[in-house]
């Protein structure tokens, strides 16, 4: 295993660990629940524009260093520099950071212990796939404090039915991972002590398929789901076809077929 490498610009602020083809980013602010500053989610846009272009990664683990995963905007931040454009710029590079990991050509995966609060509880619900230990617990709190959790709404309304979205963002009440895998937020809930395990085995599952495959069918994923019935058809047919010509398709389908495992050459 690589020792965590630490970004040059943001030092000690996000840590990267590679292993296996997968790539584990660390947030790395524990004293404050991983809060997401500036330089925070600078660090986070960085990393995954590195590890979209490294042909070595198969898979994206984020996680945080401490007692939680992620508290949300550094509000400390946020009131130190009260200017409009100061707000502007916080949110649209959070929405950039967002953007990145629906985008990213590879399955990202949030590891969540503690808590996930407002940006927090949005940036598990961004990730492709969320693990929970059972000690996590997930809300947006934002209407506590008069400041409604709108930028997580988006993704949190688009992870979860509109009931349940609409309770966490109004009530700002937290829920337990055991109601977050209840409702969808998460994929697993598993005793905290069995995270890391539970998260490298999905991890490695999925870094063992066709990267070019795990690329075609995650941008297919979050393209179709906003599209009507028949578009999404049309557009999925097109999708398959271009992956029939891939050669990792013709090699995995004559690996079937001659009862071997296929060699993948992501192409």
């Amino acid at each position: 295993m690589n020792s965590p490498a630490r970004l040059a610009a943001n030092e000690a602020i996000l840590l990267r660990q590679d292993k296996d083809g997968v790539a584990t980013l660390t947030m790395n602010r524990p004293q404050a629940r991983n809060a997401l500053s500036m330089a925070l989610m600078g660090a986070l846009i960085q990393a995954l524009d590195a590890v979209a272009g490294d042909p070595c990664i198969k898979v994206v683990v984020i996680g945080g260093a401490g007692p939680g995963f992620c508290a949300g905007h550094d509000l400390k931040e946020l009131r130190a520099d009260p200017r409009r454009e100061f707000y502007e710029i916080t949110f649209r590079r959070c929405s950039e950071m967002m953007l990145k990991i629906t985008h990213l050509p590879k399955p990202v995966i949030a590891r969540v212990h503690g808590i996930a609060t407002a940006a927090g509880c949005q940036l598990a619900a961004t990730c492709d796939l969320a693990v929970a230990g059972n000690d996590a617990r997930f809300a947006t709190p934002g209407v506590n404090i008069g400041l409604f959790c709108s930028t997580p709404m988006v993704a949190l309304s688009r992870a979860v039915p509109r009931k349940q979205a609409m309770e966490m963002l109004l009530t700002g009440e937290m829920i337990s991972a055991a109601r977050a895998l209840e409702i969808g937020l998460i994929n697993r809930a598993v005793p905290t002590e069995e995270l890391d395990s539970a998260v490298a085995t999905l991890a490695g599952v999925i870094a063992g398929k066709s990267p070019k495959t795990l690329a075609i069918g995650k941008e297919a994923f979050y393209r179709q789901a906003d599209m009507g019935l028949a578009e999404a058809y049309a557009y999925a047919s097109e999708v398959m076809t271009q992956n029939m010509m891939a050669r990792d398709a013709a090699e995995g389908i004559d690996a079937f077929i001659e009862k071997r495992h296929p060699t993948w050459q992501g192409r």
